[in-house]
């Protein structure tokens, strides 16, 4: 029997109770379709509305008292094909979940035995440790695959979690059972190979591949290595991604890119945080090891369009396969027919412009998917797997039966 689609809503106005009135009377016109009461809700939140996020919260309680709740507060967020940025605007999103399935935690309300098989997690960027953490928490789940982002906000950085909390980690555990598929989009685009960290000191990259890193950099940019300060401007638009040394590490040649001209998912892309011409060495905004493989590269915007429509291609090619050889074998069914909801979250550096117009990123997801329901926000990091990205986005999507491991 084919499960109820979620319920979402989302609206946009000055005064965060009429946004909330406009949402909820989305949501009493769809629940006429459908008996269950709902279990689980997201709302996500712009930043124009951080500081009113107690009352928002007590107001969405007293209309669901049985409703957990989780969310967090974005400079912007989307709902299917729009979104809403540097805007004062809510989305909502409500599903009914069987409650042994699903485990709402924060640091006040730990997991305990709740057997975690993934989780989205919204998290504080300043918490301590956050690498470490993510890192640990996947380990805590079968799955070892974690979803989310960190909240970003020009005010009040607030979480919801049962309630309107700040700091650390929060979000939803999900067991087996709740069948979901999620994958993950980068927006830049290597102009240079990817090559093996020789000599590094924390955030100091001394040399790749035995060569001074700055060399390499200005190398990679087509720019002189005599004038460093020539190349400046397009030192200001050139990020770095990192992955992690192979497990395998025999000194061995640096491992290809996953795909020509494209970064695989264990690349984290990073900030370029400055230069030293006296000592050809470059500074990245994370702690860089010997034996890491690093890549220089920079924003764009057809990459970017073009690896978002590959994950929900991904996706849909997934959910319309057969689920048995042979004769029994059922016949494939549309995708959005067997998505129930999606949570997408996307880099705040990614919305907007960076896709060619306004709601272009959200459109291009509906176009790909079809109308489902669908909330997120834009982050100030967004978490896949076990690691924190940058200047990516992460689409994970609700299905009718579990598919099996969510990547």
């Amino acid at each position: 029997m084919t499960a109820a689609p979620f319920l979402h809503a989302h609206a946009t106005h000055p005064d965060w109770r009429m946004a909330l009135s406009l949402a909820l009377a989305q949501i009493d016109a769809q629940r006429k379709r459908r008996a269950a009461p709902p279990t689980l809700g997201w709302v996500y939140i712009s930043d124009h509305y951080a500081a009113a996020a107690q009352p928002l919260y007590d107001s969405l309680r007293r209309q669901w008292p049985e409703v957990a709740w989780v969310g967090c507060v974005g400079v912007g967020v989307a709902a299917s094909g729009v979104e809403y940025i540097d805007e004062p605007a809510l989305v909502l999103m409500l599903a009914a979940l069987p409650r042994q399935q699903f485990r709402v935690y924060s640091g006040a309300q730990p997991l305990g035995s709740f057997a975690a098989h993934t989780a989205l997690v919204h998290a504080d960027g300043a918490t301590h440790d956050l690498g470490e953490l993510l890192a640990e928490f996947a380990e805590r789940t079968t799955s070892g695959y974690l979803f989310g982002g960190l909240a970003s906000s020009r005010g009040d950085v607030v979480q919801f979690a049962d309630g309107v909390l700040r700091g650390g980690l929060s979000g939803v555990a999900f067991t087996r059972e709740v069948g979901l598929l999620s994958r993950l989009t980068q927006g830049c685009q290597p102009v240079g190979p990817q090559r093996r960290v020789t000599a590094a000191e924390r955030h100091v990259v001394h040399t790749l591949d035995g060569e001074p890193a700055l060399d390499c950099l200005l190398r990679d940019l087509g720019a002189d290595p005599r004038r460093p300060r020539g190349a400046l401007a397009r030192l200001r638009a050139t990020l770095v991604g990192l992955a992690d040394a192979p497990a395998a590490e025999a000194g061995a040649a640096a491992a290809p890119i996953a795909r020509p001209g494209q970064f695989g998912t264990d690349t984290r892309v990073r900030h370029l945080a400055g230069v030293d011409p006296g000592e050809r060495s470059i500074a990245v905004a994370d702690l860089v090891e010997p034996g890491m493989r690093l890549a220089f590269c920079q924003r764009d915007v057809e990459a970017a369009r073009r690896d978002l429509v590959r994950i929900c291609s991904e996706i849909r090619e997934e959910l319309t396969a057969d689920t048995a050889p042979g004769p029994s074998a059922r016949a494939p069914l549309d995708a959005a027919a067997r998505i129930r909801g999606a949570v997408y979250v996307s880099c705040a550096g990614r919305g907007g412009p960076h896709f060619g117009g306004a709601s272009a990123e959200l459109q291009t997801v509906r176009h790909a998917l079809g109308d489902v329901p669908l909330v997120g926000f834009y982050a100030g990091g967004e978490i896949a797997h076990r690691h924190l990205y940058g200047y990516s986005g992460v689409l994970t999507v609700f299905v009718d039966g579990p598919p099996g491991n969510p990547a």
